[in-house]
């Protein structure tokens, strides 16, 4: 069941929403050669407890999860795709870094991603950050009232594809609300005109992924969390919160 916020909640997604693009923002900042993956969990945690918020990722464990997840900010590194736990690594120079997060506040919750390049960037990995991005833009894009799931999909796919990247497999966006993962899903490829109409209110998180290498697989890595790509390429991620309104899309997590 899909429900449709009123415009006084969608303010008050905002104000969670822009929690979540400070704690992006700071452990974007805080990522450095030598700063280990712990250290940016910890600068998002401050954030949250500044702003006096929670973690919808702390502890949370979803079917497929052998264990509940042990930090507020997933942190995935080159070849992972999502989901990944921050540890002991030590970021190294030219090492891909997508971040994601998100917080509750006041009943309601925000979610956003981001990818970026520590230290002296390569081309191929700055083209398939700019490509998520773009991909994002365009899903944000076709999120008007009116238009269906289906045009946010196709809008995504057709970015991604015409880059020659893989999608992986099953994994998209999300409706969004009172909980971290609502109806409807929002996938990243698929058919224009298709799929539920979107309607003043609803509230979707909209996160293109992209794998280099152009295949659309992957796996789990032992800790049964961190997504990888199955041809060992690099990939990235972008998420915004995104209200749908009578006025056009609003993004909610805008940095």
């Amino acid at each position: 069941m899909v429900e449709l916020k009123t415009d006084t909640s969608i303010d008050a997604m905002y104000e969670a929403g822009q929690v979540v693009a400070r704690a992006l923002t700071a452990a974007q900042k805080a990522a450095d050669v030598g700063v280990s993956l712990l250290e940016l969990d910890e600068v998002a945690h401050g954030v949250l407890r500044e702003a006096g918020a929670t973690s919808p990722f702390l502890g949370y464990r979803p079917s497929f999860a052998p264990t509940p997840f042990p930090a507020v900010l997933c942190v995935s590194v080159n070849d992972a795709i999502v989901h990944g736990i921050p540890g002991r690594y030590r970021l190294r120079d030219g090492d891909l870094v997508s971040i994601d997060f998100g917080a509750e506040l006041g009943g309601w919750v925000g979610d956003s991603a981001l990818s970026f390049v520590v230290g002296t960037p390569r081309a191929a990995d700055l083209r398939l950050i700019e490509t998520a991005e773009r991909a994002l833009a365009a899903g944000i894009g076709a999120a008007v009232v009116g238009n269906r799931i289906g045009d946010i999909a196709h809008a995504i796919g057709t970015v991604c594809r015409g880059a020659g990247y893989g999608i992986p497999d099953g994994f998209g966006g999300h409706g969004i609300g009172r909980r971290m993962h609502e109806d409807p899903g929002v996938p990243n490829e698929g058919r224009p005109g298709r799929g539920m109409r979107l309607r003043h209110g609803m509230v979707l998180a909209i996160e293109p992924m992209v794998v280099a290498g152009g295949t659309d697989g992957f796996h789990a890595a032992p800790d049964g969390w961190t997504l990888k790509t199955n041809d060992g390429s690099r990939a990235a991620h972008a998420e915004h919160t995104v209200a749908i309104t009578d006025s056009g899309p609003r993004i909610l997590t805008a940095r």
